[in-house]
């Protein structure tokens, strides 16, 4: 399945533009003879358009050298990335593929063609002085119809699109200057697909008032939500390793965070069960991001030892489970429960079983439960303190990691009202959480190293677990966990909320 990251800008003018000497933009040396080509694509949606309220395109087009399907996806850091099929023959559905890339989108409702756009495009190669192709530049004239719920009257326009190839991302700024300099202007449209389909196209509004503890959990559940969708696609992709998993993982602790934490604000009879399904879908996830993590400290430990063994079997045989932990993810991805489970989540985020007491002024109520998250980890550590034997107080360490954590939850939900103080308050729990979880790793990783056999007869695997085992006893990952307790701890941080 090909793919390619996207990283581009696009431009507005009218007809009258005269696109300016791009020789004279900084880091370019000239522009390519330019190519003419008149692109075909029939955008595919749902009825209600759910892929293009999330800025997501699926496309059949044709009329270049990249014919074919284009799904593009929104990277959560910017850009986005487009993986492309075979065209196929007109008329075929979207493939299979792509299609279950988006089902967390569609929950399996039907993708229909609902727009057609015509776009007569002239290109150019902008080089550098060495020739290499920086950027491409497209001046497009464009025609889109829109086809549901029927076909609609033609809307036409002028676009520019600048789009990077080898070179640095301020070459795209430089370009985008030279333009508006010239008249053109930055274009509000994400894509050609928003300008056909208008207002329906658009994302939901959220509001932004903090004044009750409603709003804040509402802003905040609702961002996890989609930060939790948004990573689907890429966990999704077996060859994509971007720490998707782990993403998606997260948020989903921060979305069961904040309900615990504001547990006596909402009607738990609605949330209990919601929790569990959730905490489900993170030990699914949790399988395949425990074994990534694994994996990759001993990978690293082993090939950094002054003479690197063979790579052991044991460990082409966690590469395995780990193999085998992904398609049981993908499996999970495409059931019917975790498509259910989007849906409850959907109705949370849209009508949250809140309590009269939910819809106070937010700032005396974030400080309470801010503060009784707080005391939950100072409780927490002291039960570590009083630990005499070494696994208890790893378990209890281990257990004020996952308190330092949601903390640092209900800290950044609480930031919008709380301010800086807050903010400080999540930052020196994160902290915590690191040094906490280094410890963690360290634990965990001495304990699947005690249920590993080596190969009989395979000195080289035998000296690599004895030499991953002393590993693991080597150095202190709590040496920091003094000091930096000290400041998760500081009494100053509540009282200045």
């Amino acid at each position: 399945m090909a793919a390619h990251v996207e990283v581009e800008r696009k431009y507005e003018a009218d007809s009258g533009f005269s696109l300016p000497d791009l020789r004279d933009v900084p880091g370019l040396s000239n522009a390519a003879e330019p190519r003419h080509h008149t692109l075909i694509a029939h955008y595919y949606d749902t009825h209600d358009l759910r892929l293009a309220r999330q800025g997501i395109t699926l496309r059949r087009r044709t009329g270049d050298t990249d014919d074919g399907w284009h799904l593009k996806l929104p990277k959560p850091k910017g850009g986005r990335e487009e993986i492309q099929r075979p065209a196929g023959a007109p008329g075929d559905p979207p493939p299979a593929e792509l299609a279950d890339l988006v089902l967390a989108y569609t929950r399996g409702g039907p993708l229909v063609a609902v727009a057609e756009v015509r776009t007569d495009r002239t290109e150019r190669a902008l080089l550098g002085q060495d020739g290499i192709v920086l950027a491409e530049l497209a001046d497009d004239n464009v025609t889109g119809i829109r086809l549901v719920p029927s076909p609609d009257g033609a809307t036409t326009w002028r676009e520019l699109e600048v789009e990077l190839v080898d070179g640095a991302e301020d070459v795209l700024n430089s370009v985008g200057d030279h333009l508006i300099g010239f008249g053109a202007h930055a274009s509000e449209a994400p894509n050609k697909l928003s300008i056909v389909l208008g207002a329906d196209a658009a994302p939901e509004d959220h509001p932004a008032e903090m004044r009750t503890t409603a709003q804040v959990m509402s802003a905040y559940l609702g961002a996890q939500a989609a930060r939790m969708l948004s990573y689907d696609p890429w966990v999704r992709l077996a060859d994509h390793d971007d720490d998707s998993v782990h993403k998606m993982r997260t948020s989903i602790r921060r979305f069961r965070s904040i309900l615990r934490t504001h547990r006596k604000l909402v009607d738990r009879a609605r949330t209990e069960s919601l929790d569990a399904e959730l905490k489900w879908l993170a030990d699914v996830l949790g399988e395949v991001r425990d074994l990534e993590v694994l994996r990759a400290r001993l990978y690293a430990q082993l090939f950094d030892l002054p003479v690197p063994p063979a790579e052991p079997g044991w460990l082409v045989e966690m590469e395995h489970q780990e193999r085998l932990a992904r398609e049981r993810l993908r499996d999970v991805l495409s059931s019917r429960r975790y498509l259910a489970l989007l849906d409850r989540v959907d109705g949370l985020v849209t009508n949250p079983p809140l309590r009269k007491q939910a819809h106070k002024a937010a700032r005396k109520q974030q400080r309470k439960v801010v503060t009784r998250a707080w005391r939950k980890m100072v409780g927490a550590y002291a039960e570590a303190g009083k630990a005499t034997q070494e696994s208890d107080r790893n378990a209890a360490l281990h257990k004020t990691r996952k308190a330092a954590k949601r903390l640092r939850y209900t800290a950044e939900a609480a930031e919008p009202v709380l301010g800086k103080p807050v903010g400080k308050i999540a930052n020196r729990a994160q902290k915590l959480q690191d040094v906490l979880g280094d410890n963690q790793d360290r634990v965990v990783t001495a304990e699947r190293l005690a249920q590993i056999t080596p190969e009989p007869g395979s000195t080289s695997g035998a000296y690599a677990l004895g030499a991953l085992v002393t590993l693991q006893r080597c150095g202190d990952p709590l040496a920091d966990l003094p000091k930096t307790w000290r400041k998760a701890a500081d009494r100053k941080l509540i009282k200045q909320l």
